[in-house]
């Protein structure tokens, strides 16, 4: 009997994922939230990210405001002092995620690990955190290019996660997020009808707006990207063709086919910089 209890578990262990080791703890940066169909339905778990963007502060130029403050805040975290959760909004392009990845980059050393978790599984994020508080490491929870339609289950787990469920936040856990939306919401037209004004002239939003700003007011730092100018733009090219190991002479004659890229694309931006430059850098080094 014994000898079958023992196979029969042997064989559910193959349906479920492997706990992570003390060593994968220790040696891995970063982590991705997953979750794995099995036959006792969806289960959630962490794995290791073997392959890391290589992104540092240093890359990311005409962002100094927001480079600053995202650090500090992450090196007060390290430290484990006061410290907020972030959201990133603004432009698209223009440095928010690289920001995070950027972070990892300077701080892993002193023991931060990024955990990304998809919107599609923020309704899991009572588990991660019970799952990461128990450890002595400080995790950052990534959830990038967030936004919600009305309705979505995740929108809850994420302004409970925040500030709102009966438990108190984790110390060691903090939440950045990137999104195109300010308030994370669509906003319409019709929100602006539930605005009432009061005899002495205060403007008080209604319940719809109210609802909408509640879950980005709830990030302690906002930091907002704006499209770089022209010269901006053209610095960023720059950077990025010198860091391919291209001339001066070269970079220079790169400059109004640059401009011509950015033009087709319709915008100007840090990885429309990037995007140029790994073309041109590709038909210009010699082998």
């Amino acid at each position: 009997m014994n000898e079958k209890l023992d196979r029969l578990l042997e064989h559910l262990e193959t349906f479920l994922p492997k706990p992570l080791s003390e060593n994968d703890w220790k040696t891995s940066p970063a982590f991705r939230w997953r979750r794995r169909d099995s036959i006792f339905g969806k289960i959630g778990f962490l794995q290791p990210v073997k392959h890391l963007a290589s992104i540092r502060f240093d890359d990311l130029k005409h962002i100094d405001r927001q480079r600053d403050a995202i650090r500090e805040n992450t090196a007060h975290f390290v430290e484990k002092k006061p410290a907020n959760n972030i959201l990133l909004t603004g432009a698209r392009g223009t440095g928010k995620s690289s920001l995070i990845k950027a972070c990892l980059q300077e701080f892993a050393k002193d023991g931060l690990r990024l955990v990304e978790v998809d919107k599609n599984d923020l309704a899991d994020l009572a588990d991660i955190t019970e799952l990461l508080g128990s450890r002595p490491e400080r995790f950052i929870i990534f959830c990038d290019d967030l936004s919600f339609e009305e309705g979505e289950s995740g929108y809850k787990s994420m302004k409970s996660a925040l500030d709102g469920s009966i438990s108190a936040q984790v110390d060691n856990i903090l939440i950045y997020a990137t999104s195109n939306r300010r308030h994370l919401l669509p906003e319409y037209m019709k929100d602006n009808e539930t605005y009432v004004h009061t005899d002495d002239g205060e403007i008080h939003p209604g319940e719809v707006v109210e609802e909408k700003i509640s879950l980005s007011e709830r990030f302690g730092l906002w930091l907002s990207f704006y499209p770089p100018k022209q010269d901006e733009y053209l610095a960023i090219v720059a950077h990025w063709l010198a860091h391919f190991g291209l001339s001066q002479a070269q970079i220079d004659g790169a400059r109004s086919e640059s401009l011509v890229w950015a033009l087709e694309r319709g915008s100007r931006s840090g990885r429309v910089a990037w995007q140029f430059a790994k073309h041109w850098a590709g038909k210009n080094l010699k082998k």
